[in-house]
């Protein structure tokens, strides 16, 4: 039996999700919260293995409930469902610890689904939620500095601590060219020396 706690303000909608959720003899909703303060604190006394979260609620909002909810009791999963699909919703609720993400428009049997997996310890996004996060990834890599495959190449020997006459020798280039290619890598990374060039490539996933 997985134990659920309803959060939503909506009393008309909560009672629905509810209604729903106990046509499923694996479900039991063992109680229900009107904001995030509320969720936080029954979650706290009732120990449920998923919390089902609005993101919009007076006072302390989703998000923020969920933020409390995963830091002081991570065994709690919380699976946020919310008509909200925007990416600052998205990313705010991932990043505050949501085991996942669905929208209330999404069928009564993905919604079942997806306690079921969260409880499970898995991750759960609806496909409208996964193909924007895939979306804001891609702009995301798109606007990371562009470095050539030469210029590639000679930052992985950097960091591989080899110096620029190892590094001639290894690409079969002369040594001022393995400079010039060093001089475009620290100005397209905005750096000045070599080991922040790494460190920086790294952080970027160009590496």
């Amino acid at each position: 039996m997985i134990r659920v706690i309803v959060a939503d303000d909506h009393p008309i909608v909560r009672s629905g999700i509810v209604g729903l959720l106990d046509l499923d003899p694996g479900l039991e909703v063992i109680a229900e919260a009107g904001d995030g303060a509320e969720a936080v604190a029954l979650a706290a006394k009732l120990r449920p293995d998923v919390v089902l979260m609005d993101l919009r609620m007076p006072g302390v909002s989703g998000i923020e409930a969920t933020a409390r909810l995963t830091a002081q009791l991570p065994s709690v999963r919380v699976l946020v469902l919310t008509t909200y699909e925007t990416d600052d919703d998205i990313l705010g609720a991932i990043e505050a610890g949501a085991s996942g993400y669905l929208l209330k428009a999404s069928p009564h049997e993905e919604i079942v689904a997806g306690i079921r997996s969260v409880a499970q310890g898995n991750t759960v996004l609806a496909p409208a939620i996964a193909s924007t996060l895939v979306t804001r990834m891609r702009a995301e890599r798109d606007d990371r500095p562009q470095l050539t495959p030469r210029e590639l190449e000679v930052l992985r020997l950097v960091a591989a601590g080899r110096s620029n006459p190892e590094i001639a020798r290894d690409l079969f280039i002369g040594e001022a060219t393995v400079k010039t290619h060093l001089i475009h890598v620290f100005e397209k990374l905005g750096v000045s020396d070599r080991t922040r060039a790494v460190t920086l490539a790294l952080e970027l996933g160009l590496l």
